[in-house]
């Protein structure tokens, strides 16, 4: 059975790149376009790996992985951020947070996208 992978990125033309690129590796995708959205989908989809924009509406990457972690339905969710800074603060907040993993956008094609997903949903086993 194929994983599931819910998307959480405001970016229109980089959630329908990632959703594009995980569905031709034979993962079924859910997006969303901000947190509230993100919240509602992981709930209702179970997915086996969240991929969550930091920068975003409504609520933030950071508040959103806060709410997934407190909710008894999505706290096991691993959680990898998809973030435009490369800082070492921010790396260690999302850890702190409760994320599984920290991917950088601007050092990560579509295809090393689907590499790592499938890498961080074999450690989540």
């Amino acid at each position: 059975m194929a994983n599931k992978i819910l998307v959480i990125e405001d970016d229109r033309i980089l959630r329908k790149a990632c959703e594009t690129s995980l569905v031709k590796r034979g993962f079924v995708v859910a997006t969303a376009s901000n947190g509230e959205e993100g919240l509602r989908q992981a709930e209702e989809h179970a997915p086996d790996l969240i991929l969550l924009d930091m920068r975003m509406p409504k609520l933030s990457g950071a508040e959103t992985l806060a709410a997934l972690k407190q909710n008894e339905k999505t706290r096991k969710i691993p959680v990898v951020i998809l973030s435009n800074s490369s800082s070492e603060a921010s790396m260690q907040n999302a850890e702190t947070l409760g994320a599984a993993g920290y991917l950088v956008k601007a050092s990560l094609s579509l295809r090393e996208l689907g590499d790592r997903v499938a890498e961080f949903l074999e450690t989540a086993d």
